[in-house]
């Protein structure tokens, strides 16, 4: 039997390499995109030191989501597309089309190239930020059928970004796609073993605790998600024959305080973990007037958003750890790693 070929974008990225591994893993030939070639060595020294099986099943091309470039061979040949990369840039930022545009207009560019390349499934990397943010708080729970209001209160240029591409990945599919099939996945704060050097997604929650960065705990209460359950759903969404044209919410769990995650540090990590006061909402409020750090946090002080992961358990049989082996895990890694101070 053939090996199938799938293109995972963003090759050097958190989730992206995730994928990579758990691929690999299963026997496909995986094929993924860097900006530039010189990165090759440097991510597959990454990935080895993850724990990568068979390397000679991975190879590279050099595309940028910005660019027309590079494209067509990225997809050529490849069966399915895993197309995580995207821009993050959570909090307030200059200009916001500096991150709308890339997310969008590359995720456009990745579809057209799929499309055209004969490729049967595109499964996207959208976030919980395009479903759960500038609404009013309310006892409402979460579900894929509810979308981010891009003028509500709290939603940053990374939530426009997630939800403006992946409307616009529906449209182009409904419009355009031909026998192209798109499913996506939408995880909350992601957390988990840390890949290379770099600190990503929530687990920069973590190091901040371990590091003593934070000045206390503040009363918000964050969703999370282990990143090797984040790669488990793209794989899952891209054969099971139920997941075209569904869009899957990925979480634990229920949403847990910030002062848990430092209770869990504490409890696992006592000799690196520092202890902190929780701050008084009252100053978390004064300080989201000057600091962007705290501005977007303000407006869900004390709400506990509900999220329902039914639909990606029944549709993908997916079965997640919980939020507490995610958090283990990554400051795990980050220990590790020395990614955090002593």
């Amino acid at each position: 039997m053939t090996q199938q070929r799938v293109l995972v974008t963003g090759g050097s990225g958190f989730i992206a390499g995730h994928c990579i591994l758990q691929l690999l893993e299963q026997d496909y030939l995986v094929r993924t995109t860097v900006r530039s070639l010189t990165r090759e060595s440097a991510v597959r020294a990454v990935l080895a030191d993850a724990g990568m099986v068979d390397g000679d099943a991975l190879s590279f091309v050099a595309a940028d989501l910005m660019s027309d470039e590079g494209w067509a061979e990225a997809v050529n040949g490849c069966d399915y597309v895993l197309h995580v990369a995207s821009p993050v840039h959570p909090g307030n930022v200059k200009d916001e089309n500096d991150v709308i545009a890339p997310a969008r207009d590359g995720t456009l560019r990745v579809l057209r190239a799929a499309r055209d390349a004969g490729v049967k499934r595109v499964v996207l990397t959208s976030a919980f930020h395009a479903v759960g943010w500038g609404h009013p708080q309310t006892d409402h729970t979460f579900t894929e059928d509810d979308w981010s209001v891009l003028d509500g209160p709290g939603i940053d240029a990374y939530g426009k970004s997630k939800t403006l591409a992946e409307r616009a990945a529906w449209d182009f599919v409904t419009a355009e796609g031909a026998s192209l099939e798109l499913a996506t996945i939408l995880p909350v704060a992601v957390m988990g073993p840390a890949m290379g050097q770099e600190i990503s997604g929530a687990n920069h929650i973590i190091q901040r605790i371990l590091d003593g960065q934070m000045p206390g705990y503040p009363n918000l209460w964050i969703p999370i998600v282990d990143v090797r359950d984040v790669a488990s759903a793209h794989l899952l969404a891209m054969t099971a024959t139920d997941a075209a044209g569904q869009r899957f919410l990925i979480s634990s769990g229920p949403a847990i305080e910030v002062k848990q995650i430092g209770a869990i540090l504490r409890t696992h990590f006592e000799a690196a973990a520092k202890r902190m006061p929780t701050i008084p909402n009252v100053l978390v409020r004064i300080e989201a007037l000057f600091s962007p750090e705290f501005r977007s946090a303000a407006t869900d002080l004390d709400y506990v958003k509900k999220i329902s992961n039914e639909k990606a358990r029944r549709v993908l049989r997916w079965q997640p750890r919980n939020s507490e082996d995610a958090v283990i895990a990554g400051a795990e890694s980050l220990i590790e790693k020395s990614l955090v101070k002593n």
